[in-house]
């Protein structure tokens, strides 16, 4: 099969960046969803005494399996962050194409709100929130990690689709009569693929780094339950003597973020090649 007639998706896994990042990507979201499966002993199920070298890889403060707990604690993390980002690339995305194909003063006001939700830290915003409620909801942390991505998201879709509203096709179908919503999603929308998709790659490695930062501060949607964030601040004044408690959960967080990045980078160098070109 010629170069020519090659599918995008099979020349970019060529490239091994994006394909060892994938790899990586899918292997610690496949031991997030199947973990609860193969877990040993159930996620609060104490096992022996707290801070022991039993089992795998010991027991953590209340004497619990750390490899079970570990089984446990990414499913609910990496959906809330994987549901965030979509949320905040889809709202980010609207922003910025609104913006961008608008024009004049709605792109001036549009933009310069938007500067101003930049200004406030990510963690911030969501700490603000989440301090003024009981316990919070999944719902809750999607929404917040959304909109903290969304401003971010919003500057690189303006930047991008100002590129391509003004090319002769969009032209051509608002000549014909095309209604501007359907402009955005037929023409311009599909311009963007390539670097919207390397920005959701990036996205979600900060998503995970959020929701697990939460956690680690205490705002997980269930406390009883494991969560990887969590669980490295329960265990964190051990970590002399129990190290696993610590690192287990800070090592696979750490290799989801480097497979997304990896994936992001990989995206990006395939777009500036022009490998989604046909």
């Amino acid at each position: 099969m010629s170069a020519t007639t090659t599918s995008p998706v099979v020349r970019a896994l060529k490239q091994k960046r994006l394909a060892f990042g994938l790899g990586v990507t899918v292997l610690v979201v496949l031991f997030a969803l199947l973990g609860p499966l193969l877990a040993p002993h159930g996620q609060n199920e104490v096992v022996g005494a707290p801070f022991t070298k039993d089992g795998l890889l010991g027991t953590d403060y209340l004497g619990q399996d750390v490899w079970s707990r570990l089984l446990y604690g990414g499913k609910a993390v990496l959906l809330i962050a994987v549901l965030g980002t979509l949320f905040g690339m889809v709202f980010g995305v609207l922003i910025g194409v609104v913006a961008a194909y608008s024009g004049g003063w709605w792109d001036e006001v549009i933009m310069r709100l938007n500067d101003v939700l930049l200004a406030f830290p990510q963690i911030l915003l969501a700490l603000v929130v989440l301090t003024a409620v009981d316990q919070p909801r999944a719902w809750m942390i999607v929404v917040l990690v959304g909109v903290s991505h969304a401003p971010r998201v919003a500057r690189l879709a303006r930047g991008v689709a100002l590129g391509i509203v003004s090319r002769d096709f969009v032209y051509a179908a608002e000549a014909l009569g095309e209604k501007r919503s359907r402009v955005i999603v037929a023409e311009v929308l599909p311009n963007m693929n390539a670097p919207l998709l390397a920005e959701a790659g990036l996205r979600l490695t900060y998503s995970i780094g959020l929701v697990a930062g939460l956690g680690f501060l205490g705002f997980s949607t269930d406390p009883n339950a494991a969560n990887w964030g969590q669980m490295i601040n329960e265990n964190r004044l051990a970590l002399s003597t129990q190290p696993w408690a610590v690192l287990a959960p800070v090592l696979i967080i750490g290799l989801f973020t480097i497979g997304t990045n990896l994936m992001a980078d990989g995206i990006a160098q395939f777009s500036q090649r022009g490998g989604g070109d046909s």
